[in-house]
């Protein structure tokens, strides 16, 4: 059934509308099991001790923060190594074909996690032999995903799409962590796995009966290194592009709060797997309240200004979070976190889309995703070391810090980025455009 009112406009589209109903479905899944592996390795070291010998005195380390922080290392590895790759086959393949495969490969993956858990075969080392396998199917998901969607809507609807897909991602992390603590606390984390592995029927299913085929490769020379560089090339001449992403990067490098999440919901805040799952929701709560207020307005003009305050008050946000040992603050100022982050992806995501021509716009997704999720992941194992070294709240304070510290670096360096303004856009994107060749 269309849908008359211009803000849905690209749900009218029968294939755009297949796709943004089904991959809701797998990301209500997909944050599900992120939540509920945090959850199986802080039970699976619960109890336990690590000390190590450091210049003749015995230190005692939090194991539980450890292996928190080494998921972070599994999920960057694989996206560090096969980024590029992705992002090149995203544009020299048929998208909904390697969008298949890959989906397939994770709900299987996703299977074996829950047979471990139910064998009792769930070691740390089985889960971050998985959760690398499934961060490798994402390198080569994700650009797939994100350059599908102009194909499926016309340009002029292209806008629309991209805001309905952020609000289903939004929506779906508000449900999938408190569907999960409510699963976790009531049955074992095995059913979470399982329900996720199902959930990527969903896209599959909706990918196999698109009426869309897929075009003709935008390269004729293959998957070669001549055609990843040029992509590399591309996003490192353009300045506006390359210093957001450098700003992604460090953000949620220092500001990984979530990684700590069991420990300050089990230690800290005394809430259990339940009061967990329902804190887990507090960042994608604020992102959808933001989400929804963004989409009210008709433009952000001074969108350099608004980007680099919105990731100071990340860092804020996330520092102010790690010293509160009330639940109720906790929420407040973790939805903060979820509220300005949204703000800056948002900005982030228009200037990106709108400068990179349509045949490289794999591969600057590809690259994109080196610093969008190598951030985060790189910044659970340092949250992780920090935390087991000197704290729970001291890992989370100091990483909002160093945010802040980091967006006043960036506004230094970059000052064409500092000043940008919506009016500057058309002409940044004939630069880009120029510099792609």
């Amino acid at each position: 059934m269309a849908v008359s009112t211009p803000r849905f406009v690209a749900l009218q589209h029968r294939d755009f509308r297949l796709v943004w109903t089904s991959n809701f479905v797998s990301i209500v899944g997909t944050q599900m099991q992120l939540v509920a592996i945090n959850w199986h390795i802080y039970e699976l070291l619960a109890g336990t001790s690590l000390t190590i010998d450091l210049f003749g005195r015995t230190v005692s380390l939090n194991p539980e923060a450890l292996g928190l922080g080494g998921v972070g290392l599994m999920r960057v590895i694989p996206i560090a190594l096969f980024a590029l790759v992705g992002g090149t086959l995203a544009d020299i393949t048929n998208r909904r074909k390697l969008l298949i495969w890959t989906n397939s490969v994770a709900a299987l993956l996703a299977f074996l996690l829950a047979a471990a858990n139910f064998t009792g075969r769930d070691t740390l080392w089985i889960i971050y032999l998985l959760t690398a396998l499934t961060s490798a199917a994402t390198a080569f998901s994700g650009p797939a995903f994100q350059s599908l969607i102009p194909n499926l809507v016309p340009r002029e609807h292209l806008t629309n799409a991209i805001s309905l897909n952020s609000i289903a991602f939004q929506t779906a992390t508000v449900a999938g962590p408190a569907v999960a603590g409510l699963v976790i606390s009531r049955f074992a984390v095995g059913w979470v796995y399982t329900i996720n592995a199902v959930s990527f029927g969903a896209i599959i299913l909706a990918l196999a009966i698109l009426r869309y085929r897929g075009v003709r490769a935008a390269l004729d020379t293959g998957l070669n290194g001549k055609a990843i560089m040029e992509g590399w090339r591309f996003v490192r001449s353009t300045r506006i592009i390359w210093s957001s992403m450098l700003l992604d990067f460090f953000a949620t490098f220092f500001s990984s709060a979530r990684t700590m999440l069991p420990l300050v919901a089990g230690q800290i805040l005394n809430v259990g797997a339940q009061g967990y799952g329902l804190l887990a929701t507090a960042d994608a709560v604020g992102s959808l309240m933001a989400g929804s207020v963004l989409s009210l307005r008709k433009d952000i003009y001074r969108q350099g200004l608004v980007l680099l305050s919105s990731v100071a008050l990340y860092g804020l946000a996330t520092a102010l979070f790690g010293l509160s040992t009330s639940f109720a603050i906790s929420y407040l100022l973790f939805m903060a976190v979820g509220a300005s982050d949204t703000v800056s992806t948002v900005i982030r995501q228009t200037i990106r889309q709108v400068m990179t021509p349509d045949r490289l716009r794999g591969r600057m997704t590809g690259i994109n995703q080196i610093f969008f999720m190598g951030g985060p992941q790189l910044g659970e194992l340092e949250a992780g070391l920090v935390a087991a070294a000197f704290g729970v709240p001291f890992a989370i304070v100091s990483g909002g810090l160093a945010t802040i510290f980091m967006a006043a670096i960036i506004a230094w360096r970059y000052p064409r980025l500092r000043h940008y303004t919506a009016s500057t856009l058309e002409e940044d994107q004939r630069r880009a455009e120029a510099a792609a060749g």
